[in-house]
């Protein structure tokens, strides 16, 4: 196919992806500022270009900022990606390509785009996933890396309400999901594990627990 027939079956997605890449720019910038005085420039911006996963990178980051160990820092990030597992099983019947190109498109899968491309029914729309993805990489890419130029100007991430960009992100994201069947009591499942770990628990475990809890409640029904 021809890179105008590739581009015209990925415009839809492309342009929808437009307002979740502004997010995601936002995202990274919050992110840009917040991690690079706990594990410094470089690796801030090399972290977003090969995870390229907001809630794990936050995760991890959060949890090193609290004085947790880099382990448990990497167990919490490893844990929050893991739910990529059951959405690359999710969209791989609608994958009509080769192993190579397959796998390709696994690296696209994120949280919004999985969720914009679900059609119901076990069918998704590939192209629009793909196209989405394709705009919200260089979006949070950038967003870190002028974040973390700019942390010095821009300091306490709050003071501009950007801290609260994520959490509005992943609950919109949540509300949207838990309509799905088995989706609240998941949800519900994952809080409780959280709570209960919290109080008792040193940093990073909380975010570990509620991870597991709804990955159990996922698999067992």
């Amino acid at each position: 196919m021809s890179a105008r027939g590739i581009l015209e079956r990925l415009r839809p997605g492309l342009r929808a992806g437009v307002p979740l890449g502004a997010a995601g720019f936002l995202l990274g910038l919050s992110f840009g500022v917040i991690a690079r005085p706990v594990i410094g420039s470089v690796e801030t911006v090399v972290m977003s270009a090969i995870v390229f996963a907001g809630s794990a990178q936050f995760a991890a980051v959060s949890v090193l900022a609290d004085g947790g160990s880099v382990a448990a820092a990497v167990a919490a990030g490893t844990l929050l990606n893991a739910r990529f597992v059951p959405m690359g099983v999710a969209i791989a019947p609608s994958l009509r390509a080769r192993a190579a190109l397959r796998a390709g498109t696994g690296i696209a899968l994120v949280d919004a785009s999985w969720a914009l491309a679900n059609r119901g029914k076990g069918r998704f729309d590939i192209d629009a996933l793909v196209g989405a993805t394709l705009v919200q990489y260089p979006s949070w890419v950038g967003g870190t890396a002028l974040g973390v130029l700019l942390g010095d100007r821009i300091g306490d991430p709050g003071r501009l309400g950007l801290d609260a960009i994520f959490p509005a992100f992943f609950l919109a994201l949540l509300a949207t999901e838990v309509r799905r069947p088995g989706g609240a009591g998941a949800a519900a499942i994952g809080a409780a594990f959280a709570l209960l770990t919290i109080p008792w628990t040193p940093p990073g475990v909380p975010v570990m627990a509620a991870c597991a809890g709804a990955a159990l409640e996922a698999w067992r029904r």
